[in-house]
Parts: C-alpha cells; sequence; structure tokens
C-alpha cells in the first residue's frame, strides 16, 4: 500500500479550508433562521425555536422588498439572456472585424467597478431628467448581466462541432428549422447556466442599485438600510430560502443538461 505524499495531504487541506471559508457564512444563516433571538438583532444565538419558518412572511417591508427583487430579477434576466445569447452566438458563429476588440468590450462591464458604474449610470438618468424607479433598476441589471450571460454562453459555444448545421442544410433543411432543431437544444444548458447566473447577480445587487433605485426598495437595499436598527429572524429565513432555491434550480438543470446531451449522442 503507497503512502500519499505530503504534498497531496497538503493539497486537500488547503481545498477544505477554501470551502470552509467559502460556505461557513451560508451555514451560520441557515443556523441563525433557528435562532430566538432577545431584542431587535438576530446576531447572537440564545435558543432554539422554528416559530421563525412559521412566521417566515410576518414582516412586510422584507416581503414587498424580496417580490420587487424577484420581479425585477426576471425582467432584467430575460432580456439580459436573450440580448447576451444573441451577441455570443453571432461572435462565436461568425468571424468579425475587431474581435478581440469585441472581447474586451463584453469583459470591460465586469472589470468595471460597481461604484463608478452606478455613479455613471446615476450621472446619466439625472442628466437625462430620467426618474429613477422600478425600469431604471431594470435597465441597469440588464446592463451588468448582458456580459455575464454573453461570455457564459460564448463559452459553451467555443466546444460546439458547427459541421452539424452544415449536415443538416445539405439534407434541406432551413435555416430556422436547423437552429431550433440542432443549435438551441445543445447551448441550452449554457443559457440556462447564464439565466441562473444573472438571476442570482440581479437578487444580489445592492450598490448599482442604491443608485438608481429612488424610491424603490429592493431586498438587498431594505436589509442594509434597515440593519441599523433592527435585523429580524425573517431576513435570515428569507435569505436561506432565496439560497435553497438557487442550489435546486442549479442541481435540476445541470442534471437536465446532462440528460439531453447523453441523448443527442446516443
Amino acid at each position: 500500500m503507497t503512502r500519499r505524499p505530503l504534498a497531496t495531504w497538503l493539497l486537500y487541506a488547503v481545498t477544505f479550508l477554501g470551502f470552509a471559508y467559502l460556505f461557513v457564512p451560508l451555514i451560520t444563516i441557515a443556523v441563525f433562521t433557528f435562532n430566538k433571538p432577545k431584542g431587535r438583532f438576530n446576531t447572537a444565538w440564545q435558543s432554539f425555536t422554528f416559530d421563525n419558518w412559521r412566521h417566515a412572511f410576518q414582516q412586510s417591508d422584507y416581503l414587498t422588498a424580496f417580490g420587487k427583487s424577484i420581479q425585477v430579477a426576471l425582467i432584467a434576466c430575460v432580456i439580459a439572456t436573450f440580448l447576451g445569447g444573441l451577441m455570443a452566438l453571432a461572435i462565436s458563429r461568425y468571424k468579425m472585424k475587431g474581435g478581440p476588440a469585441l472581447d474586451l468590450l463584453l469583459i470591460l462591464p465586469l472589470t468595471t467597478p460597481e461604484i463608478v458604474m452606478g455613479a455613471s449610470l446615476f450621472t446619466l438618468f439625472f442628466n437625462q431628467s430620467v426618474r429613477r424607479g422600478f425600469w431604471t433598476i431594470v435597465i441597469a441589471h440588464t446592463l451588468f448581466c448582458v456580459s455575464f450571460v454573453a461570455l457564459t454562453v460564448k463559452a459553451r459555444l467555443r466546444g460546439l462541432d458547427w459541421s452539424l448545421e452544415d449536415a443538416a442544410a445539405d439534407l434541406g433543411s432551413p435555416p430556422l428549422r436547423t437552429f431550433r432543431k440542432i443549435t438551441f437544444p445543445m447551448i441550452v444548458p449554457g443559457i440556462s447556466a447564464a439565466f441562473m447566473l444573472s438571476l442570482a447577480l440581479s437578487i444580489d445587487d445592492y450598490i448599482i442599485t442604491s443608485f438608481v433605485a429612488g424610491n424603490v426598495s429592493t431586498f438587498p437595499r431594505e436589509v442594509f438600510d434597515s440593519s441599523k436598527i433592527t435585523i429580524p429572524p425573517q431576513v435570515h429565513v428569507i435569505a436561506t430560502l432565496i439560497m435553497l432555491i438557487a442550489v435546486v434550480t442549479i442541481v435540476a438543470s445541470t442534471l437536465a443538461g446532462l440528460r439531453r446531451e447523453s441523448r443527442l449522442k446516443g
């Protein structure tokens, strides 16, 4: 029996510490959903209770803000997925002049600090006398989600076998039918992943939203603005629900994509 080298055990230890660093805050939020705090702040463990889950939505302000975040995310991410998917398909499928410049333009919104983007959008809306509110949030979220979608779908298209489209054309299939029957099913996993990523980013965003929201309060903004006064357990419950829904959706989407790929290969 061969012994594992010290470097291997060190790699395991670093990997474990990395995952612990990532997941300890998430586990802490889930644990504090069962805490019964004494006072306005659910930040110190007192005693175990299920009451927070039984009355998860009794805080109407947070529930309203959460609903607003969901509305913004769905509208912005549908638009961003449509635009970003078409951009990725055009860049990957066809040879275009200035390809490196296009890649730079896609990456630029991702590398720009959020406070810079938020301030620039605020200045744009203010100079154009645009009333800040729900639709300015949608515009802002669509703006930074398009880049994430385009890059994610582009990564999926990079390994695509375009000869399948040529084969379908040789067999007399029109372009629209080829896209619907051949191309689209192969890129659906990438589109689904891009949509879920942009959805999570939209629900999570605070900095850009705070510049363009006006009087509209999304869930992150409501939590931050009220954190100096109170942090009720329902905040942790809603945050945990968001995390659980995201995990279940991503796992289901991944499994569906794997099954779809196996059917196409079979």
